[in-house]
């Protein structure tokens, strides 16, 4: 279910932080591409992609035309996953995957702080969190989705049952992403206390947490609300293929 009309009342916020007349979480991706993860990012010009066993997100430049052409040599086959368009899509591209979303941001009501059953998690934990990612499906999260930024973990028994971290980082921003629970230990308040622990570092470095989440997932957004997230925007997550280099059919 989508959220009401009532529940969208005053969600924007301030284009404090406004780049060059946008606001860096209305084009979080390319914001993150150009900033702290262009070390990450393939492409150049008008059209970024991250590198593809990180993340699946691209992005065309939100103050530049003629960045469609330049995702499509990126893209290959496709497809590329897009946080919000910025510009219309050609009709020579395809939607194979929309997801409606919501953009939370903190605000002071979150309070945040360490959590002292949390380890970081490297490289060599990736088995362990592709296996929790897999069985509760908290969004795209790849083999070296983990070098994004600061991930958290709880264990129990030794196996990791709850893990959150960072994912897009546009300027003075940092995203809060893969927040999961295994579901035989929800009800303790395991996510919750990830997400106050990695907002914790966050704000730490100066920065704001913000999160995506499923328009639909009315638990989720209930969880962030009561933890100090306010809604900011509506955010349409599309998977796109672009078209065959020789106009044909893919």
């Amino acid at each position: 279910m989508s959220l009401s009309a009532d529940e969208w009342a005053g969600y924007a916020v301030g284009a404090t932080g406004a780049v060059g007349g946008w606001h860096p979480l209305d084009a979080p991706v390319w914001s993150s591409l150009t900033g702290v993860h262009a070390g990450l990012a393939e492409g150049s010009g008008p059209a970024l992609r991250y590198q593809p066993d990180i993340a699946p997100f691209g992005a065309v430049a939100p103050d530049r035309d003629g960045g469609w052409p330049a995702l499509a040599a990126l893209a290959g086959t496709g497809p590329v996953l897009l946080a919000g368009l910025n510009h219309p899509l050609p009709s020579s591209w395809e939607v194979v995957g929309r997801i409606p979303g919501v953009q939370l941001v903190a605000t002071d009501a979150l309070v945040t702080a360490p959590e002292p059953d949390a380890v970081p998690l490297g490289m060599d934990d990736v088995d362990e969190m592709l296996d929790l990612v897999a069985r509760t499906e908290p969004g795209p999260f790849l083999r070296r989705t983990v070098l994004l930024g600061t991930y958290l973990g709880v264990r129990r028994g030794g196996a990791l049952v709850a893990m959150a971290g960072e994912r897009l980082r546009p300027a003075g921003w940092t995203e809060i992403s893969a927040v999961c629970t295994d579901p035989a230990h929800r009800g303790q308040g395991l996510a919750g206390r990830l997400v106050r622990a990695v907002g914790h570092g966050i704000r730490a470095r100066g920065e704001t947490p913000f999160l995506h989440t499923s328009a639909g997932n009315r638990g989720a957004i209930r969880l962030y609300g009561s933890l100090g997230f306010q809604l900011r925007r509506p955010v349409e997550f599309n998977a796109l293929r672009p078209p065959a280099p020789d106009g044909g059919a893919r």
